[in-house]
């Protein structure tokens, strides 16, 4: 069997209405800047950087995954205010519960012990977010980018019941699989 490798990533997805809401925002900064990056993947609040995995053994890392989140507890986020990294990320800021913090912690020892994954610097130094704009953002227009993100309504809060394990597929990222948490 010809072992092929498929990246992946563990996020926490909004809810509907608020996914959609979300979908239509990013939209809207394609229609009004050109900007389509943040497009490729749904709405999400990243929990594990993407990774690489072997396809052939996708079903032992959902099992493996639903083994982990199964002992976790559901928790609220809610979403709303807007903040930046430097001139290049725009992004919804995340409230949260220390629950979040604490589940990504163990997800990230989970991860290296049992997943044998790597520790990026970003699941160390982790920063909840929700990123509306990057990678594709001209410099010269990230400042008309983030008051236009300002001027929006969208915001709202949801409970976290789940989590999704994201695939890169044909340059998009794809929800393959939902994951329940403890409630």
């Amino acid at each position: 069997m010809t072992k092929i490798m498929g990246k992946y990533f563990l996020a926490i997805v909004p809810d509907e209405p608020l996914k959609s809401a979300i979908t239509e925002l990013k939209k809207e900064l394609r229609a009004a800047f050109g900007i389509k990056y943040a497009l490729k993947s749904p709405p999400h609040i990243t929990l594990k950087m993407p990774f690489v995995h072997n396809e052939n053994k996708e079903g032992e890392l959902v099992k493996s995954l639903s083994e982990f989140f199964e002992k976790e507890k559901s928790f609220s986020l809610a979403l709303g205010r807007i903040g930046s990294f430097g001139n290049r990320v725009a992004f919804m800021k995340v409230k949260y519960p220390p629950e979040l913090l604490s589940c990504q912690q163990r997800l990230m020892v989970f991860s290296k012990a049992v997943l044998k994954k790597n520790i990026e610097l970003s699941d160390s130094n982790y920063h909840p977010h929700l990123t509306l704009a990057f990678k594709d953002v001209k410099k010269d227009q990230f400042g008309p980018v983030l008051e236009y993100l300002k001027e929006s309504s969208v915001k709202g809060s949801f409970n976290v019941h789940q989590v999704c394990l994201l695939k890169k597929v044909q340059g998009a990222w794809d929800i393959i699989e939902e994951i329940e948490l403890s409630h």
